[in-house]
């Protein structure tokens, strides 16, 4: 069968990702290493996923703010184990003004040296704490609960559109209290926050639990993740949520006099998302076609293309397209009016057809003059491309019972797409009892091993990194221990051969 894409999933999966980025418009290299320009259909993508998990935040009680892109380079250098964790990724401003250099070119003026390095935004730990320091001064103003839409900059050395991009986009919420318990509480409310959102408007069955220690945000007291396996069987960190106990307050001096009048550290958490979503997006939802959107995430969920003649007698069609769009509008799919676009552009359907299937849109109506003479619709799902006998599944409508059943559709290709992940995780991950079985399971698994459930003795320091090292050998990591763990089954751990606590997920990861 010919597909949409020149090359299948199958045949090379790097190679099939980046087809589908290119031929669904979604991002294109920008002239900076590791930097992206993301088009029309990929950000309108983002500002769905803005828009839906935003509404999630303000729903916990959050609020929206914005702080420097800029960090003075002291502000890291007051918590050291964050700082090392982040060193090597950096951009650092340390000029404000470039002069001619005599040959034609610019270099930075030696005379506007700038008195302190300024760190571009890696992450916002550091210059939020600073501002935490001085919003909290009593119990009375805790707890402090913001978010913020923003960009930052890792120097990633390996870098892939979406997935690890030296810039992206991110949420990244930050919070303050004056207890642990209730800071561990906001770390998995977010945690479930993140979870629910994945898996109801992204349609990612996703994994929540906690990362070990050697996995942990720097400065973490503890990290957890929501991890989504992708169609090639490796694991996406889909997003992160994390207790920062008392580690930040003490670098930045978050103190509030407490009701008894004593001086105590607040306890801070952060988490966030990212443009990584959409990489995960394409990886589980994609086929040889092109992308696959999920309804609640796409721009636009119906896209209608009238079979145009470049003709007078193209009006009637035309009239009739823009009726069926507006009744669209009136319908409701998923909580929200329907998105729906009438595709004028001067190209025949077919290719203005494919245009879309590669895109990703999750209906997509051709209407010809036959159609407008029936009062029909030929109706094309996105999550059911072809018929049994490999032809274009193209069905026939009329176009009120259309419009009647579209919300019913979308919300039936939103479920579908969900179901199609979780069968996909829970099928590839397998109990394995012992390393032996570890090794075995890696090496035979071909592209698409999956994950291996395994037990786990919660082992640190030097015999983490043993486990570390040996995981490597075979380019595996732990993902996390996923919640909501009863016990573990009597045995060993399989790495330490202590008795276990716990299970945990390893596999290979992007």
């Amino acid at each position: 069968m010919k597909h949409a894409l020149n090359v299948t999933r199958e045949q090379d999966f790097a190679a099939w990702y980046q087809a589908v980025i290119t031929e669904a418009d979604l991002a294109e290299e920008s002239g900076v290493r590791g930097c992206m320009v993301i088009r029309p259909w990929g950000y309108g993508i983002w500002e769905r996923i803005q828009r839906l998990l935003d509404d999630r935040i303000k729903a916990t009680g959050h609020e929206n703010c914005y702080f420097p892109l800029f960090i003075p380079l002291s502000y890291f250098e007051k918590e050291a184990e964050h700082v090392d964790g982040f060193a090597k990724e950096m951009a650092v401003v340390t000029h404000h003004r470039l002069v001619s250099d005599g040959k034609g070119g610019l270099t930075p003026d030696p005379e506007a040296k700038l008195e302190e390095p300024l760190v571009v935004r890696p992450t916002s730990e550091t210059v939020i704490g600073t501002a935490f320091s001085r919003w909290v001064q009593s119990w009375r103003d805790l707890p402090v609960l913001i978010n913020q839409w923003a960009n930052v900059v890792r120097w990633e050395m390996r870098t892939r559109m979406f997935l690890r991009t030296a810039e992206f986009l991110w949420q990244e919420g930050h919070t303050a209290h004056a207890t642990a318990q209730e800071a561990r509480e906001e770390t998995l409310k977010m945690l479930e926050v993140y979870r629910e959102f994945a898996e109801t408007c992204l349609g990612l069955h996703v994994i929540a639990g906690e990362k070990p220690e050697n996995e942990r945000f720097p400065g973490a007291v503890a990290t957890y993740s929501i991890e989504a396996m992708m169609q090639d069987g490796k694991a996406l960190q889909a997003g992160t949520s994390h207790f920062l106990g008392t580690n930040f307050a003490h670098a930045q001096n978050i103190r509030f006099q407490n009701a008894e009048g004593q001086f105590e550290h607040a306890n801070t958490t952060s988490w966030g998302v990212s443009t990584r979503m959409i990489g995960g997006v394409i990886m589980v939802h994609g086929d040889d076609d092109g992308l696959r959107v999920p309804p609640a995430i796409a721009p636009w969920q119906v896209v209608i293309v009238p079979m145009l003649r470049d003709a007078p007698e193209d009006e009637p069609l035309i009239a009739y397209c823009r009726a069926l769009q507006a009744t669209l509008a009136k319908q409701s799919a998923l909580g929200e009016p329907v998105r729906a676009l009438l595709d004028l552009k001067p190209a025949k359907a077919a290719t203005k057809r494919w245009g879309w299937v590669k895109k990703g849109a999750p209906v997509i109506i051709e209407v010809g003059g036959r159609d407008m003479a029936g009062g029909n619709v030929s109706v094309v799902r996105r999550d059911r491309l072809y018929r049994a006998d490999g032809k274009l599944d193209s069905t026939i409508v009329a176009k009120d019972d259309f419009t009647g059943q579209v919300g019913e559709m979308l919300a039936d290709i939103q479920a579908t797409l969900l179901a199609q992940s979780t069968e996909r995780l829970r099928s590839q991950i397998v109990p394995v009892d012992d390393w032996a079985g570890v090794e075995a399971h890696f090496a035979s698994g071909g592209k698409n091993p999956g994950w291996v459930d395994v037990r786990w003795s919660k082992p640190t320091g030097d015999a983490l990194e043993a486990v570390v090292q040996r995981l490597k050998g075979l380019k595996l990591t732990i993902r996390n221990a996923p919640l909501g763990q009863t016990g573990c089954d009597d045995g060993p751990c399989v790495f330490t051969g202590a008795p276990a606590v716990e299970r945990v997920l390893i596999g290979r990861a992007y």
